[in-house]
């Protein structure tokens, strides 16, 4: 139940994410240029990470709201297609795709930030104690140090965007937080909660699996770059 929106949410917003961070990162080269971008890199990662993210959440969101609406109450629909234009008959595009968009941006920027931002500083502190730049290894090596820097990088994004997590998980149960606009029904979520297991409820398994899949992401994307023939864009000195 809620597997198909799942995986096709997820993977639109995989697509427009990586994507995304190279295309806005090879923007801010052009206008830069090379010794201001390199200087500049760790805010360029952040940057890009937050734009694309923006953009991939757009079209999440929707995904997103109807996995949940499945998940909650499994006969609503029999499939994806027609449980999204259930929703947007019943409560209109914005209310019923979009209102959770907020708790999602809250969630998934600061936790993309966090992931390509570390994942670049990384994969570069990886390269230097090799003493070589991605273009001298090969795509064996480069892989690997995208999968190792990519689990460092999916634990952190995992502590820093956890509490969010949390949030958005327990405000899209029916009758979470009370009445009155999303923003108070969070800050009634969590003074319940409360702010250490805001921060820590579930935590190790969270990073235990988003490292996994963080550096499987990572992974993937240079095969299927490797695959098209193109290679992903790295700031040198």
């Amino acid at each position: 139940t809620g597997l198909g929106p799942t995986v096709f949410g997820y993977f639109i917003q995989g697509w427009f994410k990586f994507g995304g961070v190279e295309f806005f990162k090879i923007q801010f080269l052009q206008n830069l240029g090379e010794e201001r971008a390199w200087a500049s890199r760790n805010s360029i990662f952040l940057a890009s990470a937050a734009m694309a993210e923006f953009i991939a959440d757009v079209f999440l969101c929707p995904l997103e709201a109807t996995r949940i609406k499945l998940v909650v109450n499994p006969s609503f629909a029999s499939s994806t297609p027609s449980a999204m234009a259930k929703i947007a008959a019943q409560d209109g595009v914005l209310n019923g795709f979009y209102s959770g968009f907020g708790p999602i941006l809250f969630k998934q920027v600061p936790y993309t930030m966090a992931k390509f931002t570390v994942q670049g500083q990384v994969a570069e502190a990886i390269y230097d104690s090799m003493g070589k730049n991605p273009k001298e290894c090969s795509s064996s090596t480069n892989l690997s140090v995208s999968v190792g820097s990519g689990v460092v990088a999916g634990v952190v994004a995992a502590v820093i965007s956890h509490p969010a997590d949390t949030l958005l998980s327990k405000i899209n149960k029916p009758g979470a937080g009370g009445e009155g606009s999303n923003m108070m029904r969070l800050g009634r979520i969590a003074a319940e909660t409360g702010y250490m297991n805001l921060c820590t409820q579930g935590l190790a398994t969270r990073c235990f699996m988003i490292g996994i899949l963080t550096a499987s992401q990572f992974g993937i994307f240079d095969c299927i770059m490797g695959a098209l023939g193109a290679s992903k864009f790295h700031f040198h000195n």
